[in-house]
């Protein structure tokens, strides 16, 4: 990361296209937004654009606008985010998923500056900087027609690769307690010490969603905290409040006793939360900021239903 570090250096304070590849929650919009505030746009507006979040139906008009009545329901001009960059940074993110025909406007635009709302004839100009982000292989997108050869060229002048947690699991101690100070403040919650062998265990993890996945991960141990010691099993676990060992551990490995504690932790904290949304697991998945289908992976191997319980069971009651 320091290395990428400097090199991003080298470019903020230039106009030529960014291009980040990565997996998802390796901290893309992080090091764009970086970017923005330190280069010669700092002074405008960092605008983003998820090209994958919005519908294509819609994503022209939130792209670049449209006059009143440019179709049903546009009772009123509207800027598009295009419009609102200028003199700023616009960054898009997920741009491996604009459809062929966008593409091909945004291709337009990037190579002179100009474009049309909805509904206009008129040419409209802006100056912006542009930075884009993919977590997927744009060379394979381009083989399998999916990815026009010449929007990846105007678009990859200078490209950065985020590496995902998993290679760089030196760094996850500080992070997590970096996050740990972030959620704190955030929250305005003094969290209890981390349990013993907890950053050890939190650096042999893999880390799917990467970065994300790991702040998401202290922001649930800053809010829940010791209040998760009681779903811990009574074997082998840890009391938050205490940091001192409950039961007997037999002799087992403190990583796999950490590991053990962690599982039990996030398994309470799940329990809690399906319970709360009576085991809607959509609204349990937003709620705790993770997908749904890494929910319904945690709820198996926590050996939770996975699927709405007996009434007697969401009351609070429990199976025999």
């Amino acid at each position: 990361m320091q290395e990428i570090r400097g090199r991003v250096a080298k470019v903020a304070k230039t106009n030529i296209p960014v291009l980040l590849c990565g997996e998802g929650g390796t901290g893309k919009e992080t090091l764009a937004a970086w970017i923005h505030a330190n280069s010669s746009y700092a002074s405008g507006a960092f605008v983003k654009v998820n090209c994958a979040a919005i519908p294509a139906s819609l994503l022209e008009s939130e792209l670049f606008g449209y006059e009143k009545g440019a179709f049903t329901g546009a009772s009123q001009s509207k800027p598009g985010r295009v419009e609102l960059a200028n003199g700023g940074t616009l960054f898009l993110d997920e741009i491996a998923d604009l459809s062929m025909p966008l593409q091909s406007k945004v291709l337009h635009f990037l190579q002179d500056g100009s474009f049309c709302r909805l509904g206009e004839d008129q040419n409209r100009s802006v100056d912006a900087r542009l930075i884009c982000a993919t977590n997927k292989d744009l060379e394979t997108e381009m083989s399998s027609g999916n990815f026009r050869s010449d929007l990846f060229y105007r678009i990859n002048v200078v490209r950065f690769r985020m590496p995902s947690l998993r290679e760089r699991q030196v760094d996850i101690a500080a992070l997590a307690q970096y996050f740990r100070e972030h959620h704190e403040a955030h929250f305005g919650k003094t969290a209890e010490p981390f349990p013993a062998g907890m950053l050890e265990y939190l650096q042999n993890l893999q880390w799917p969603g990467n970065v994300r996945e790991l702040s998401n991960a202290i922001a649930r141990f800053v809010l829940i905290g010791g209040e998760a010691a009681r779903h811990q099993a009574p074997a082998a676990r840890v009391s938050v409040s205490s940091n001192k060992w409950t039961g007997q551990v037999d002799g087992l490995p403190l990583k796999h006793v950490a590991r053990n504690a962690i599982r039990e932790m996030e398994r309470g904290v799940i329990l809690e939360a399906l319970r709360e949304y009576q085991w809607n697991r959509r609204k349990t998945a937003r709620a705790l900021k993770i997908s749904y289908r890494s929910l319904i992976y945690k709820i198996r191997d926590a050996g939770l239903v996975s699927r709405k319980p007996p009434s007697s069971v969401r009351s609070g009651q429990t199976q025999s």
